[in-house]
């Protein structure tokens, strides 16, 4: 299966698309006019390749529509993620997530990585089926890390709306030290005005949810639709359709409604924490 395109490729596409079609051109017309091959064209409209700038000015004179920030986005949509860095490529889930408003985590036997101390991510890690050298499992943690930054960030923040079924604080990640921490770290993280953590507890007994975890994220920009994410043991889903998108925000809904409120949610962590003395 081929990589999918990163998250700012595809909606430059949506946008050059929609440029096109307010031209009231076919695809074919768009590519004679632009002296490209139809194929090539198609291909840039569903961000599998690269627009350079060059291309972007021609498409603005012959679809006869000035856009202000296409060039920006152009040169956005060009620049490497800012993972990369780090010497990590394939990192789907964060190029959205980087991109993202708002992130809605249904999650039940692991703590959301949004909310997980160094050494519990990295026990997570350590434990995964896919061996990493150390230097690339302390590049995973890092970038994990750097992700949680925008928790508390003034200029970029991002909602996190955690639901997160009570077996998560009971699973023995790295030993009873590891997971102190890390439920006294979601304590403390509960606190900060961009995340709301709610806990199904254990005697709600079974729940739709436990069909599986998944995340929504929304985005600030109205123009990206929202997409659902399931992550499963031989890659990962990016969903787009709105029905589904819909389906699993219900779905969503009706947990929230079933977990246990803001304080009583800590009360249950705290009570767990003190089984980790």
């Amino acid at each position: 299966m081929s990589a999918r395109p990163p998250f700012r490729r595809r909606r430059l596409a949506r946008r050059i698309r929609r440029m096109r079609e307010a031209a009231g051109m076919t695809i074919e017309d768009a590519a004679a006019a632009l002296d490209k091959h139809r194929n090539s064209l198609y291909r840039l409209e569903a961000g599998e390749t690269r627009l350079d700038v060059h291309l972007a000015r021609s498409m603005m004179d012959v679809y006869d529509h000035y856009d202000p920030d296409l060039i920006d986005q152009v040169r956005e949509a060009l620049r490497p993620g800012w993972w990369t860095t780090f010497g990590l490529r394939d990192m789907g889930y964060v190029d959205v997530e980087t991109e993202a408003s708002t992130v809605w985590e249904l999650a039940l036997v692991l703590v959301p990585g949004l909310l997980q101390t160094e050494s519990y991510a990295r026990a997570i890690l350590e434990a995964n089926s896919l061996k990493r050298t150390k230097p690339e499992l302390a590049a995973q943690v890092k970038v994990r890390m750097i992700r949680q930054q925008r928790l508390t960030s003034e200029e970029n923040p991002l909602r996190l709306v955690a639901l997160l079924d009570e077996t998560a604080l009971w699973q023995r990640i790295g030993g009873a030290e590891v997971m102190r921490d890390q439920l006294d770290h979601l304590v403390m993280v509960a606190e900060l005005e961009t995340v709301t953590l709610r806990v199904l507890p254990r005697d709600l007994g079974g729940h739709a949810g436990q069909e599986g975890a998944f995340t929504l994220l929304d985005f600030s920009d109205a123009e990206d639709p929202s997409l659902l994410y399931i992550s499963h043991v031989a890659g990962s889903l990016h969903i787009e359709d709105p029905d589904q998108v819909r389906r699993a925000r219900m779905r969503f809904d009706h947990l929230l409604g079933q977990a246990l409120g803001p304080e009583d949610s800590i009360a249950v962590i705290e009570r767990v924490l003190a089984e980790w003395e």
